[in-house]
């Protein structure tokens, strides 16, 4: 009679005897979820290592990353103090800056008053003399000559009234976490002539504000970006080399395609730089006014944040401040805008 063999149901056969128990293997799971975490007593070369529950293990990280949290914290108020500090520095040598200049022009404004008074005097003695004999005239030319000399000494001096951009730190960086690439779409056309002939009249002399106006010149090269911004914050940069010659910014869609682009038109943002006279001048719009800073070379910096209004250029060599406008209003959508002309 054939016996049915029996079957271990483990399928180890003879050396299922050697199998740990449950209780055991039970254990050694447990074992193994421990993270291995250094004593808080041992120096950092040993390589001697605790070995703890997996749920310690857990409590130990979770008080490292607290941990991390607070040394976070505590270096931001650092930063700020820090940065805190400079604008106060800044903000200081821009007022004792200001005030020097500012003495110098009224010095020169005094100059002038006595100049005039003194060149009226002469005037008038001038007119006595012509009417003196040859002899007379001879007799009192020393008396003239020596106030004429007196007039030289109240010339007005030179005076730069451009002030020192200082660097901000962290500026570059912070705006290069919203930039974009723009891409450049239109080229000059028979609809921008009378933006350069505004603005080859802005670069004529202040002693010819009513000579004629010409027609504009192929010299000037304007384009716009392909991109419509009408939300969320956007960083580009220009590379305006060495030109003396050239717009960036902001403008209405609108504006980009009218017939008389105009730069006291409404919604312009633009930072322009004009050479007048063999004087280089940078100029805003909205309205035009001159900004006495020192004309930035190579990367010229926008950044615009639309929601709250903010249009800022910055000198990108220097991470400084070059001018930005402050609480626009945008309702409209905003293009890119370029614009060089000769060097």
């Amino acid at each position: 009679m054939l016996q049915t063999p029996q079957v271990d149901p483990s399928g180890l056969g003879e050396h299922s005897d050697h199998l740990p128990s449950e209780s055991s293997l039970l254990r050694i799971c447990q074992d193994s979820m421990a993270l291995p975490v250094p004593s808080p007593h041992l120096a950092f070369g040993h390589a001697t290592h605790r070995h703890c529950p997996a749920k310690q293990a857990a409590q130990h990280y979770r008080g490292f990353v607290n941990l991390r949290m607070v040394m976070i914290r505590a270096e931001y108020p650092k930063v700020y103090q820090y940065l805190h500090e400079e604008l106060e520095e800044q903000l200081e040598s821009l007022a004792n800056e200001g005030r020097i200049i500012f003495q110098r022009l009224w010095r020169n404004v005094t100059r002038m008053v006595h100049m005039g008074k003194l060149l009226r005097r002469i005037y008038e003695e001038l007119k006595k003399l012509s009417r003196k004999s040859d002899v007379d005239l001879l007799q009192d030319s020393g008396d003239i000559v020596a106030r004429g000399q007196l007039v030289q000494l109240y010339m007005p001096q030179p005076v730069d009234p451009q002030l020192t951009a200082w660097t901000i730190t962290g500026m570059s960086e912070r705006l290069n976490n919203f930039r974009v690439y723009i891409t450049l779409d239109h080229k000059i056309s028979k609809y921008d002539v009378l933006l350069f002939e505004e603005l080859r009249h802005l670069q004529c002399s202040l002693d010819h504000q009513d000579s004629p106006r010409n027609p504009a010149s192929s010299e000037y090269t304007p384009s716009w970006g392909a991109q419509t911004f009408t939300s969320g914050k956007h960083y580009w940069e220009v590379d305006v080399g060495s030109s003396c010659n050239w717009i960036i910014g902001l403008c209405k869609e609108s504006w980009a395609n009218r017939n008389d682009m105009l730069l006291n038109s409404e919604g312009l943002f633009l930072l322009l730089c004009v050479k007048v006279d063999g004087h280089v001048n940078l100029f805003s719009t909205s309205p035009l006014i001159r900004q006495y800073i020192q004309r930035p070379q190579g990367w010229v910096g926008v950044f615009l944040d639309y929601e709250f209004g903010v249009v800022t250029f910055v000198n990108i060599a220097k991470s400084s401040l070059i001018c930005n406008f402050l609480s626009c209003s945008f309702s409209f959508p905003l293009k890119p805008f370029i614009c060089f002309g000769p060097k």
